[in-house]
């Protein structure tokens, strides 16, 4: 599971289970780990205080983006990034915990085909050193990657494509045959990082989820759809046109509506537990 903030009750709660962790530095602390002495104590309040809680991951910064109302945040999440690494080698963690950020799709300038896939001009000077850092200490680049908005943005994108729906191949990439919108998305990330010397970047989709209501195919019906035929394919361990082979790991967002949330309508329904007992996710 992952969760957006150190929650003590949480993790009180998962002491003792089996359950693997994506734990976030929220994006407004980001700026006071940059201070070495802040982010040890970052480690040792929410993660060493919890030995039997399966840290996984820390995601440092959640999309943080140089081009969006989020570039304030853009200068943190490297030096935050390497604080946090050096405060998890100093509790002798490092071989369990990987640091990493999570990014998105929003990134990139180019998506189609996904060969082409390519970071926003404005963007490589921010993510570049990212990916360095990440294939120096062996761990992934964590990408929230959604066919749901891709399809309701784009006029041209067949619901059935985006739904692992779809009877035959799609997009003919060069011989690389797409019949899902997906693993498009995700080869396009894999591409982008692959301009930057990172095509052995390995990535963890750490979001994906389709909508009950709000917008354009945000249907309980869809999100069924969606989450069962994608969980399938991943459990397939068939990888992607790009990378054949290889295990996708993926998280669904999210356990709750959050009728709070700014945004689209649709992005205070992707709530997935109110939808358990639909036939379509059974």
């Amino acid at each position: 599971m992952r969760i957006y903030a150190p929650n003590q009750a949480i993790l009180q709660a998962l002491q003792g289970t089996n359950i693997e962790l994506i734990l976030d530095v929220p994006n407004d602390s980001l700026q006071s780990l940059t201070d070495p002495r802040a982010a040890t104590q970052w480690v040792r309040t929410n993660i060493v205080n919890y030995p039997t809680v399966r840290f996984k991951y820390i995601a440092v910064g959640n999309e943080v983006d140089p081009n969006n109302d989020k570039r304030r945040f853009v200068n943190f999440v490297l030096p935050a990034m390497k604080n946090v690494q050096k405060a998890i080698k100093c509790a002798g963690l490092a071989n369990r915990i990987k640091v990493s950020t999570a990014t998105y799709t929003g990134l990139l300038s180019r998506s189609y085909p996904p060969r082409e896939g390519a970071f926003d001009d404005n963007v490589k000077g921010f993510i570049a050193p990212i990916i360095n850092f990440l294939l120096e200490h062996n761990s992934p680049m964590l990408a929230n990657v959604y066919p749901y908005f891709a399809y309701a943005g784009t006029p041209n994108i067949d619901l059935a494509y985006a739904l692992f729906t779809s009877p035959g191949t799609v997009v003919n990439d060069e011989g690389r045959e797409y019949r899902n919108l997906f693993d498009a998305m995700l080869d396009a990330h894999y591409a982008a990082q692959e301009r930057l010397g990172g095509g052995d970047l390995e990535i963890v989709v750490s979001e994906t989820g389709w909508p009950s209501s709000g917008n354009k195919g945000a249907t309980l019906e869809n999100a069924g759809a969606y989450y069962r035929n994608l969980i399938g394919h991943v459990k397939q361990m068939n990888g992607t046109p790009a990378r054949p082979g290889l295990y996708v790991e993926t998280y669904l967002f999210a356990m709750f509506d959050e009728n709070q949330k700014l945004g689209l309508e649709s992005e205070k329904h992707l709530g997935f537990f109110i939808r358990i007992s639909s036939p379509s996710i059974n």
